[in-house]
């Protein structure tokens, strides 16, 4: 019997092993998933098609079930009260781990106030855009576990305008055959010390400034996997699975719905695990942008 989810019933859990992800870049696409993608970004208002979207959508009967069915989700006030209180806590405990101003060494190293500014906008943007892409994955993984959304009746106020940072970025990623060997050393780490199978987008466009990045991953690490860092990850965590939980559902997107899609793309127990992996790892990714907005605060 399917029930309404919480905390309780969704814990924060990695797969119990890792599966393979096709996520297809941007400028691979085109046809119907170019237009998933677009209408991804535009109903999110980042600029930029998470690897955690990008492999949703390599299972195009899931994809094309679970996104229109949680669309009006992310254009409503309720999800944007809700996500700007994901962001403030995950500031809070950022403060909490501490953060090392990091602004005085960079003017040392020559980084002007113009590329200073590029990067704080970059961060901010992550910032923003990580919460919305934690609630897609949240609302799936607790979809495909057989829990509901709210009813269709619950309330939903659209939200008008927009509430993305007004900030213009350079969106440059550095793949690791772009970059030298200490970045690629420093890919090898994140991924080493996060337990993951890939480099988020945020760390490849943040490595566009290395001197930068790796003076900020080396701030970053040693709170990595401490009981504090675990219990901080845990608590956004949670936000998520309660604002998950209370989101409008208009469109009355089911759990047998989207687990028939998944059934019908041959790859249910491939789609959970690969679902599971990012609502497992984007919390952490939610604190860790924070702490480098702390490391820039002025």
């Amino acid at each position: 019997m399917c029930e309404s989810f919480d905390r309780l019933r969704l814990r924060r859990r990695p797969p119990d092993w890792i599966p393979a992800l096709f996520p297809l870049p941007e400028y691979l696409v085109d046809g119907d998933r170019k237009d998933d993608y677009d209408d991804t970004k535009t109903v999110l208002q980042v600029p930029w098609m998470g690897v955690v979207t990008m492999a949703f959508s390599h299972y195009r009967r899931f994809y094309r079930t679970l996104w229109p069915g949680v669309r009006p989700a992310f254009q409503s006030a309720e999800f944007a009260d809700g996500a700007s209180r994901v962001r403030a806590l995950a500031e809070t405990l950022a403060a909490t781990l501490g953060s090392n101003c990091l602004l005085e060494p960079l003017r040392a190293a020559g980084y002007a106030p113009r590329e200073i500014d590029q990067i704080r906008n970059l961060i901010s943007v992550f910032h923003f855009g990580n919460v919305s892409y934690a609630t897609l994955a949240t609302m799936a993984r607790a979809l495909l576990q057989g829990h509901e959304l709210a009813p269709t009746d619950a309330s939903f106020s659209p939200f008008q305008g927009r509430h993305a940072p007004d900030v213009q970025v350079p969106f440059v990623l550095m793949e690791a055959h772009h970059v030298e060997g200490p970045t690629r050393a420093l890919y090898e780490d994140i991924k080493q010390q996060l337990g993951l199978p890939f480099v988020n987008t945020d760390y490849r466009a943040l490595a566009r400034w290395p001197t930068y990045f790796a003076a900020a991953w080396h701030a970053l690490r040693p709170h990595v996997q401490t009981p504090e860092y675990e219990l901080a990850v845990a608590e956004i965590h949670d936000l998520l699975v309660e604002l998950a939980a209370k989101l409008p559902n208009p469109n009355g997107l089911t759990s047998a719905a989207l687990r028939q899609a998944a059934i019908n793309d041959g790859s249910l127990d491939e789609i959970r695990r690969t679902v599971e992996l990012f609502q497992w790892l984007l919390p952490g990714l939610i604190l860790n942008i924070a702490c480098f907005r702390g490391q820039l605060a002025p």
